[in-house]
């Protein structure tokens, strides 16, 4: 998984009913992108994650996006 400043971390629901959960990196504390990755939710928690096998990293641009 790599990832730079500004994607966003997509970590997918794992049970029925549950939502995936969407943060923006905002720094890559591994080397050449690789996890762990600091990371900040809507309401502005920040915490460092190495993510699982259920997450993806998006690369788009918030411009980007629809």
């Amino acid at each position: 998984m790599h990832a730079s400043k500004g994607d966003r971390l997509v970590v997918h629901g794992r049970v029925v009913g549950k939502h995936d959960h969407v943060v923006e990196i905002v720094e890559v504390l591994g080397q050449d992108g690789n996890p762990p990755y600091r990371v900040r939710a809507e309401n502005g928690h920040e915490t460092i994650m190495s993510p699982g096998p259920d997450s993806v990293v998006d690369h788009r641009k918030p411009s980007d996006r629809i």
